[in-house]
């Protein structure tokens, strides 16, 4: 008897190819008598390097053309950096599966300082990211922002070739691809609050029941909880790659902690704060939240 196969579309840079593993691998100690064969799609995003992500249209540019294939169905599922997920998906798919959430905490990555903090006036510091440019210059306003896109070793390869002298980059990403002895220091989210998302793996699907159930299984119940109110924030707020923006929400015995930061490109900060609270009111909390939030 022929095997069932699931097809899963997904990115073909390392670390897409790396978390599309992640998720075969789960799916096979559920599944081991099914097949499961991965499709690469080629996005937007994987064709524009010379310009940063909020000047082409943002992180949605990774997941269009993935999207599209779910859509005509030429794919059972997309594996996706639950970060690079615009907020509002595509009409007729859904967020099926979250696998257990990684550390959703930055990395600092240096072989000329040995930690954030002993960074020196017009060191480059090499990141595309307007939350973490933010976060930079409103510690050091004389540093030098270095515009850097590319996959994890791309980064650090720019690095050891003395083209910046530092990078940011997501533990998660860091360490799927290996390179954990690279870290000189893992940030606190206090001091660079993450983007929402960071760290956790989702599974975009159409929504039909016999993929849901198929996912069920490997669904971390709290990590989509987590990324669910991430998600609700960043849309209330209306922030993504345009605007630098943080977000992330911890959930333990219940109970909700929650780090926001919202700034502007050269380094003031709007709006930041942590709060704590039952799980079970954490739509109050969203409400007021937003109510405090500036807007400009």
């Amino acid at each position: 008897m022929q095997k069932k196969k699931w097809t899963i579309g997904t990115r073909g840079s390392s670390l897409a190819l790396k978390q599309t593993g992640i998720v075969i691998e789960s799916l096979k100690h559920v599944y081991p008598h099914y097949d499961f064969e991965i499709k690469i799609i080629k996005t937007k995003g994987d064709t524009i390097w010379d310009k940063p992500l909020h000047k082409i249209g943002g992180k949605g540019l990774f997941v269009k053309e993935i999207e599209e294939a779910l859509l005509k169905k030429e794919i059972h599922m997309a594996v996706h950096s639950a970060k690079d997920l615009p907020v509002e998906l595509e009409k007729g798919l859904i967020l099926g599966a979250v696998l257990k959430r990684e550390d959703p905490r930055d990395v600092f990555i240096s072989d000329v300082y040995e930690s954030l903090q002993s960074i020196k006036n017009r060191a480059k510091i090499g990141t595309s990211s307007l939350r973490r440019k933010a976060q930079l210059l409103n510690i050091n306003k004389n540093l030098d922002i270095i515009e850097l896109r590319g996959n994890v070793d791309t980064r650090i390869k720019r690095l050891k070739e003395k083209k910046v002298d530092a990078v940011i980059l997501a533990y998660a990403g860091v360490k799927r691809m290996g390179f954990q002895n690279e870290i000189k220091e893992v940030l606190p989210i206090h001091i660079m609050v993450p983007p929402a998302g960071q760290g956790a793996i989702g599974i975009e699907v159409r929504g039909d029941e016999e993929i849901k159930e198929l996912l069920r299984p490997i669904d971390h119940k709290i990590t989509r909880r987590e990324i669910e109110i991430e998600r609700t924030l960043q849309q209330k707020i209306g922030g993504g790659c345009h605007m630098p923006l943080g977000i992330n929400a911890s959930i333990k015995n219940d109970i909700l902690n929650l780090h926001i930061m919202l700034g502007k490109e050269n380094g003031d900060i709007v709006f930041k704060e942590s709060f704590t609270s039952p799980l079970d009111a954490s739509e109050d909390l969203i409400e007021k939240i937003i109510k405090r939030i500036p807007i400009f």
